[in-house]
């Protein structure tokens, strides 16, 4: 019990920054001393097929390019504009943080900085099947001709832009090469998502600047949703990071998570929720997590298999093998005699 509680402090160290962009300690202590105890890790593990929601959060903090939150009065702006945000991670009975998770994963695993995650929560509120005014669509808001430009399938029945498979595949690609497009500096790679690379290229020409050294708040040459774009996802961040009644919030994430998984649909699946329940996943999530197959039908003119963002499937763990009692005096069998 002793190790857990010290575990817990260390984290809670980690997560608790101090406001004014140093971290005290001691108070980071207090904080840890005023939760319940936790439970023992052996006594209450996580179930199969998911984690603990404070993992997924540091996981997002560890992976920050700018961690540090100056307060100046554009971001004040923004982080009152997004001050209910971070209930939504809170709350076990919204998907947004299991697919928080998902794409803190995908950014991770492609070496960029998680500040990206944050897009689809200024693009779409993290809602699969959210479709803007102008004809975006999914997670990532990706309009038509930037989704066939990145390889993501549409056709009747099916746009791959609902689909969180697809689209963060293609958005984290994207972002991969924007990054490096802009010498690593992540605002920028943000400006050009929201904008095109082009506008922002031309943007840095104009205001003598270059990537690698650049100033994107002096870059007055793009528009004003541009350059709010990266304030917002900073805000965000800084949310995420300073909630109010943080402890409170804490305590909401210190729960099991469902762990979002891509799986192949076999050849011949029609029925998106007939292939859930025989599969021992929920079907109704399958079908809310995958709003681009329409009607929860699975079209059958694609080019290779379809696939689907599911939660985990939670393995039982196989049984052990039982071992034959032998008793002590049986001595060895008797041998068979030949006839």
């Amino acid at each position: 019990m002793r190790a857990r509680t010290q575990v817990r402090a260390a984290l809670l160290a980690l997560l608790l920054p101090a406001a004014a962009g140093c971290l005290a300690q001691d108070a980071a202590q207090d904080a840890a001393q005023d939760l319940p105890p936790a439970p023992d890790a052996e006594a209450a593990p996580m179930p199969p097929g998911t984690r603990n929601g404070l993992d997924v959060y540091a996981r997002f903090r560890e992976g920050l390019a700018d961690p540090e939150c100056p307060v100046d009065s554009s971001s004040v702006r923004w982080r009152q504009h997004f001050a209910r945000a971070p209930e939504r991670f809170g709350r076990a009975d919204d998907d947004a943080f299991a697919l928080f998770a998902y794409v803190v994963d995908a950014l991770r695993e492609a070496s960029l900085p998680t500040e990206y995650a944050l897009i689809p929560f200024v693009e779409s509120g993290y809602r699969p099947g959210a479709r803007g005014a102008g004809g975006p669509a999914g997670l990532w808001q990706m309009a038509g001709v930037t989704a066939r430009a990145h390889g993501v399938p549409m056709r009747p029945g099916y746009d791959g832009r609902l689909s969180p498979v697809e689209s963060t595949r293609a958005a984290v690609r994207y972002l991969k090469t924007l990054h490096g497009m802009f010498a690593g500096d992540w605002r920028l790679a943000a400006m050009a998502y929201n904008a095109g690379e082009y506008r922002v290229f031309g943007a840095l020409r104009r205001a003598g600047q270059v990537a690698r050294d650049a100033d994107p708040a002096k870059l007055t040459s793009l528009s004003g949703i541009t350059r709010a774009y990266v304030r917002k996802l900073h805000a965000l961040s800084c949310l995420f990071d300073r909630a109010d009644e943080r402890d409170a919030w804490l305590r909401a994430l210190d729960r099991p998570v469902p762990v979002l998984e891509a799986v192949e649909l076999p050849a011949g699946t029609r029925d998106l929720a007939r292939w859930a329940e025989a599969e021992g996943r929920d079907a109704a999530t399958v079908r809310r997590l995958n709003p681009a197959f329409a009607g929860g039908r699975v079209p059958g003119h694609g080019k290779g298999p379809a696939k689907v963002l599911a939660p985990m499937r939670a393995v039982p763990a196989p049984e052990p093998p039982r071992e034959v009692a032998v008793a002590a005096d049986s001595g060895p069998a008797p041998a068979t005699q030949a006839h």
